[in-house]
Order: structure tokens, then sequence, then C-alpha cells
């Protein structure tokens, strides 16, 4: 299922067959007459006397064409709150597939609470990602819903609405990088896909075997020894910052399949240690999404990129490394 979001100022249907209004934790309709019929207004008051208002979302059909959504919102309520409404109304688009068309009013919020409607399909996006390119079930028709959202204040809210973009667009490449199976995602692919954010305005630097061998990060390298893969150490820099600050520091692990090597791991939920590299997928997705929002920071992220794997070249238990401090090691278990 697929989400399309139109912004659209000033245009209103108030016979939309669907209709997404926001009222206050007590279902308060007043006022609402501008956007609902007067027969609208009571019939909805008398369903609300035999519903449960703490439920946060609450469907009426006033017709067999048209139904009204409120969703109330409390006076002191989080972002993070109204992310969540946001999340729980996708939930709700799911189950309600013979409707692909919703009109969300901006117009009328309850305690005036500033980009609420923004964080509301904050939310809803986050809570519609799936991972399916693999699948090969073309049976299953894309369903695809059009949320329009209508208000006077659609264009003043283009400056948070791009920040909250660019948070998605992080998280979402984090996503991305974490379900991808061990045999696509590799230490090799990961630095090709990692090379890309440079069109992002990123300072992407690449340290391969030879250049990490030379550096003495034998340690990092003993991990990876084993993989026909190659091993790596990627850094990613932004400076968004006039000022010469010392920048935040992200460092994140990146072992994209980690089998246990010579310690080999049981075969039970062996499949899950794809996502030993989960850490560096958090680390790539947040410079991603410093760069699209132009932060006014300097931030730089570390990521190390192996497979761990057995085989005649694999690290043993009982070896040495010398790693990059100038500490001798002793593997004891190369898991």
């Amino acid at each position: 299922m697929s989400i399309t979001v139109n912004y659209k100022k000033n245009e209103y249907k108030k016979n939309s067959s669907q209709l997404v209004l926001f009222v206050n934790e007590n279902f308060n309709l007043l006022d609402l007459t501008k956007y609902i019929s007067k027969n609208e207004y009571s019939l909805v008051n008398d369903l609300l006397k035999s519903r449960d208002t703490k439920k946060k979302i609450l469907v009426f059909e006033v017709s067999s064409k048209r139904k009204i959504i409120l969703i109330s919102i409390k006076k002191d309520i989080k972002n993070s709150e109204i992310e969540n409404l946001g999340a729980k109304f996708y939930d709700f688009i799911k189950t309600n597939k013979k409707n692909n068309q919703y009109i969300i009013n901006t117009d009328h919020l309850p305690y005036k609470k500033t980009n609420l409607a923004e964080y509301f399909l904050h939310g809803l996006k986050l809570k519609s990602y799936n991972f399916n390119k693999y699948k090969t079930d073309k049976k299953k028709k894309n369903t695809e819903i059009n949320l329009n959202i209508v208000g006077s204040s659609v264009k003043k809210n283009s400056l948070i609405r791009s920040k909250l973009n660019a948070l998605l667009e992080g998280v979402f490449l984090t996503r991305d990088l974490v379900s991808e199976p061990g045999n696509i995602l590799h230490p090799d692919e990961y630095v090709k896909r990692i090379l890309k954010l440079r069109k992002f305005g990123l300072k992407v630097t690449i340290h391969d075997q030879k250049k990490l061998k030379r550096l003495g990060f034998n340690a990092l390298l003993g991990v990876g020894q084993g993989s026909i893969r190659g091993s790596y150490l990627a850094t990613i820099e932004w400076n968004g910052s006039k000022n010469k600050l010392k920048p935040l520091a992200f460092v994140g692990k990146g072992v994209c399949f980690d089998t246990g090597g010579i310690s080999l791991k049981p075969a039970k939920f062996m499949e899950d240690m794809t996502y030993d590299m989960a850490g560096s997928a958090t680390v790539v997705g947040l410079m991603k999404t410093l760069a699209m929002r132009r932060s006014k920071i300097n931030a730089v992220g570390v990521v190390g990129l192996v497979e761990n794997m057995p085989g005649g070249n694999a690290q043993r238990p009982g070896d040495i490394v010398k790693s990059y401090s100038g500490k001798t090691v002793e593997i004891l278990n190369t898991d």
C-alpha cells in the first residue's frame, strides 16, 4: 500500500467521502459546522454518547458513502504522541481498503497546536514503511491511498515539513540497509551505497584493506579475513557549521553477516545475524538526514564494514593481533 500526500490550500469539499477532523480530548464538536452539515453534527453528537471516548480515533459512518473521522488531541500532547496517532491512523487506513481518498482538515486544530498535522503525517509515513523488493507474488494489487491535506496554513508549514521529510529519508535508508539480506548487502555493496551519499553534500572517505593494513587496523581486518569480501572503514563528514567547532562523532558497527567465524554460532537464528550491521545503518541514515536538513553542525560518522566468516584464511582462537592503539590482543573467541 502506497501513500500519496497532496497539499491543497483552501481547497475544501464539504461532501468529501472521508473527512478527518481533529478535536480536543472531550470530542467537543463546537465550531465544526463549518466543515460538516447540521444533520451530521447532530448525528455524530448522538453517536458519541454510546462510543468509548477514551479511544483517540473514532469513525462515524454518517451515510453509505461518507465517513467522518475524529481524532482527539489532549492539551499537553507531545509531538511523539501525535506521531503515534498518525501510526494508528495508518492502521485504520489498512483495514479500510474500500476507500482510498481522505481529506484531512488542518484549519480546525484544538489548542492551536503548531505543526500538529505535520507530525501526525510523519508518524503515518513512518508506519507505512515496508520492504518487499524481493517478493515475487505479483497477484496482490498495490493500493494507492491519497491523503489530501487542506487548510490555510499548508504553505506556512513547509519548513518543518522539509525537516521531517529529511528525517524520514534517513530512517527509511537505515531500514532498507538493515532489511537487505547478507548475500546482497555485503561490505563491497555497502561501500557503493555509502558513496552515493556524496550527492547530498557529504564527504565520504573509504579506507580499503590496503589502507587499513598500512594504518594498523589489524583487529578490524582480523574479523573479516575469512571472507571473500573486502573489509572497509568508511568516514562520512558533514560540515554545516561556519564555526570550526569539533564535530559530533557517531560510530557504528557494520558486521554485514556474523557467523561467529571459527567460533561458529549455532544454526538456530543464524539468519538474523545480518542485523549485526544495524549500528552502522543508523549512523549512515543519520548522516543523510543531517545533510538533507542542512543542519548547522559539524558531524562525522564512522562505520567499520566487515563480514565474519569461517574459511581457510579465517582468524583463529588464540591468534594475537596488534590493534590500531598499538596494544596486542589475544583472540580467545572469534565471535
